[in-house]
Order: C-alpha cells, then structure tokens, then sequence
C-alpha cells in the first residue's frame, strides 16, 4: 500500500491566513467597544462605586468652581507615598475627581525620599529649603501664582487611648479630613487675578484676628482666607477715610461708642455702596455703640436686650436656633442649626411709609416660639429674630462708587470666637455671610470637612497566631493537596 511518509498540515496556508485575519479583526472590535464604553462613560454617564468607602462627592461648590476653571493649573505632591500616616492615598484620590471635572489641572507625584533628582528640582523651583518642607500639595498656576498646602494641616486628628493592659498609650486618631476646602481655597487663589480685600474695624474692644484665646478670632480670619478674602485691620482715626479698595468692611464685638467722626465715615462708606458685615454682643446692652441710628435708616432695628429661649439652649444664657427664612445666606443651613450666646434681637424695621427707593430688608434666624427678653421676661413669649440682611437695589441711572449696598447684621459676636465657632454650623455660616456680601453666589454652597472612617480588627496574640498559621500554612497547603489529587486522578 502506497503511503505519503510526510505528514500532511492541519491546515492550509490560505486557512492559516484566515484564522490570523479573523483573530485581528475580532480583537479591533473588542478594542473598538471598549473604547466607546469608555468615551460614552465618562461623557453621558457618572461613576459608579462598589463601596461607600471609595467614593468621593465634590461638593456643588467645588463643582462651580471647577467648570468656571480656565486658566492651567499644576499640581504637584511632594509626598513619601510609602508613608501611611500622611492620607498620601485619600489626597491622590481626591485630586484625581478635580482632573475628572476639569482635565486643565494635571497632576503629578514626586517621592522625595525615592525619587532625589525630582526632588531636589522641585525644591530648587519652589525654594523649598527648610528641613521640615515635607508632605506638600504645590498649586502652580503660572506667572508665580503659587501656592502651598501643608498635608500635615489638611487631617484633624484627637488623642484615643490605645488598649494596653501594662501602660497607658496614645494615638493620633483622624477623625475628618479638610482637603477639599483647602484645595477649592487654593484653586481660587492662583486662578483670580487679586483676592477681595476685607477691613476689620479695631480700636473699641473689639476681638483680634491674631488672638488664639477661646474668644479671638483667628479662626474667624482663617475662614476669610479660605475664601480667598485678604484681611487687614483698620483704624478710622485722624482723616483716614474707609479705603477705597475696601470690598467689605466688618465689625465684630465694639463695647465702646464710636467716635462722630468714624460713623460718619461708615455713613458715607453705605452711601457710596459699601458691604458691611457688624455682630452685635451682650455687652453693647447698655452702652451704645452710635452703629444704631444709621443702621436703622437702613431698615435695622437692633434691640438693647438678649433673648432666652426655653425650649433650645444648652446653658440658659445660649440660643441654638434652627429656624431659617428664605435667602441666600441660611438657605444651606436649612436641616441645621447655629449655636449663639447671649444674642440680641435684631429685626426689620416696620414702616409704615416707607421711603423712596427703600432697601430690601430679611430677617434670616429665628429663635422658637419659647423665646423672651432677659429684661421683660414676664412679655408673652414669641419668635425673636436675630439676623437681618439689606440689599439696596441698583436705581436706573445712579452708579455707587462702590457698587450696590448690602449690609449683614447678626445680635451675637461671641459664637463666632475661636472656640464657639466650632460648634454647629458657625464656621459654614460665615462662609456664606461674606460670600453673599461679597456677591459670590456660585460660594454660597459651602464645603464641609469628610469624616474619616477607620476599620480596625483587635486581635489577641493566640488569634494572631491562629491566623498567621492559617495564612502561610493550612491554605497553601490545601491548594498543594488539592494539584496533588488532581495529579494523582489524571494518572489514572
């Protein structure tokens, strides 16, 4: 029997070439549909999470900020990424949702304990020569717009006690995380061409910007900052008018009267149409500052006494309130609340003809149906307001030198010191007073810190033991009898 000693191929050249042009086709297809997924994903659809722990939401703040964005801006973190006490993971995370919005910021990584050539040129670029210029978020927006964020300052940490049966040990816990409101702060800081310029009125027992004691108000001026208001304090003695650069002028807390002269510099400064922001506290009762009368031509009644209410306090002589109207300026505080101390009442003028061209007058806070005078308090009891907003409405013709007049009064200073701040909604509350003053809507939204979740998992040292053993030992081993089995069963 003849037979062909060569064995024959299983296939044809033409059918190999086949195979080969089918398998590239189906893998530009496959390409091609994950690319559209892709583009369709990140432009009609959102992300989806598959834990809450991943997921991070920019606030509506963040988000206006970020898609009014033109100008590039560089970020760069200065970091030890092996570190995992310097929330190196969450601050990427974070900066990688600002690139998704707005893809003119870009974002880059430098390990200055891995990496000592790019190290050493980002301390060259950035002058970063002292010891402990470590952990940083650089913003470099161009044209020596540059700014510098200390990670060390963007994690709020407090003490835990440390489960430790031989000695007592402490740790630093994080309990939120304020990254998104420092970066938002310094994205606005490199990218406006000059920052809003706030006067803080001194010279009557009023708090200092400088001062750290439970009643200053640093913190006070750390919220300007962050809202990229440059404050500077001012003393209108002499013949010093109120700057013309003043974009806001506060006065938080005077316990003396003003003198003639100053009143009618803030007089003049209304009528031009300056923004004035004035906190009121229990211990201009009896002594009047002379703020009063030209407050109330304005639409301002501010009352010579402070309400108690019975129904929310938490030491009698405090107010919490939780009562808003609808204005810009409480709108996010609705489901909330303010602690206040001592308040006094402040409210809208009832007139009964009222002048031409009258200003539009809001009351913002109300205290609860509860409430009464500390020195009447046998009066029926009844709502007291407590804040009240102006705005003057722009007169066709007539341009201020100024601008358009608003003015912001509040009956208590006290809640807003460096302690009473920190309570409730009184740092956020801020935030969005100057923002309307300032005429900022697109900043009336707010940010608020992220809280910081831990899991952690108490083990014993025989657990531990347990769980070593089970690790390195019982499953390998498992995996090694289970090939071993199916070693033995394909033998057979």
């Amino acid at each position: 029997m003849a037979t062909d000693s060569k064995s024959q191929p299983s296939f044809s050249p033409g059918r190999r070439w086949k195979i080969g042009f089918d398998v590239v086709v189906r893998t530009a297809l496959v390409l091609a549909v994950v690319v559209m997924v892709n583009y369709l994903g990140a432009h009609f659809f959102g992300r989806f999470y598959l834990s809450s722990q991943t997921r991070i939401q920019l606030s509506s703040q963040t988000l206006d900020i970020l898609k009014s964005l033109t100008n590039h801006v560089n970020v760069t973190l200065y970091y030890d990424t092996k570190d995992e006490n310097n929330f190196y993971p969450d601050i990427v995370a974070l900066l990688n949702e600002y690139r998704s919005v707005n893809p003119r910021i870009s974002v880059q990584t430098v390990d200055y304990v891995r990496d000592a050539g790019e190290a050493q040129k980002i301390k060259e670029q950035y002058k970063l020569n002292s010891p402990t210029d470590k952990d940083l978020v650089i913003f470099d927006a161009g044209d020596k717009r540059i700014k510098i964020v200390n990670g060390n300052a963007l994690t709020q940490v407090k003490l835990e006690q440390v489960p430790n049966p031989k000695e007592r040990e402490f740790r630093r816990k994080p309990v939120a995380f304020h990254g998104e409101q420092a970066f938002t702060s310094m994205l606005l800081a490199v990218t406006s061409a000059k920052p809003f310029k706030a006067y803080f009125l001194q010279g009557h027992g009023e708090p200092s910007l400088s001062d750290t004691d439970e009643t200053g108000y640093l913190k006070f001026g750390s919220i300007l900052a962050q809202n990229y208001i440059a404050v500077t304090n001012l003393e209108l003695l002499g013949d010093n008018p109120v700057p013309m650069d003043c974009n806001l002028l506060i006065i938080a807390g005077p316990r003396t009267e003003l003198s003639e002269t100053e009143l009618q510099k803030i007089d003049q400064y209304l009528a031009q149409g300056g923004r004035l922001f004035v906190l009121f506290n229990y211990y201009s009762i009896g002594r009047p500052t002379g703020l009063e009368p030209i407050l109330a031509r304005w639409g301002i009644n501010v009352g010579f006494d402070w309400v108690q209410d019975s129904k929310k306090n938490v030491s009698g002589k405090d107010v919490v309130v939780s009562s808003f109207s609808q204005h810009p300026v409480v709108n996010p505080l609705t489901g909330s609340g303010l602690y206040l101390i001592l308040p006094r009442p402040i409210e809208a003028v009832e007139w009964k003809n009222p002048p031409a061209n009258a200003p539009q007058v809001d009351e913002l806070v109300f205290t609860s149906p509860a409430s009464t005078l500390a020195g009447a308090p046998g009066d029926p009891p009844h709502a007291y307001s407590l804040m009240v907003a102006v705005e003057q409405k722009p007169v066709a013709g007539v341009a201020n030198a100024r601008g358009t007049a608003r003015i912001l009064v509040a009956g208590d200073s006290f809640a807003f010191g460096n302690t009473s701040i920190k309570s409730l909604d009184n740092s956020d509350f801020i935030g969005y007073a100057v923002n309307w003053l300032l005429d900022r809507t697109t900043l009336l939204k707010g940010i608020g810190p992220r809280p910081v979740t831990e899991f952690r998992l108490l083990m014993t040292r025989t657990q531990q033991r347990e769980v070593r053993w089970l690790l390195l030992g019982a499953l390998p081993g498992a995996v090694l009898l289970f090939g071993c089995l199916v070693w033995l069963a394909r033998r057979k």
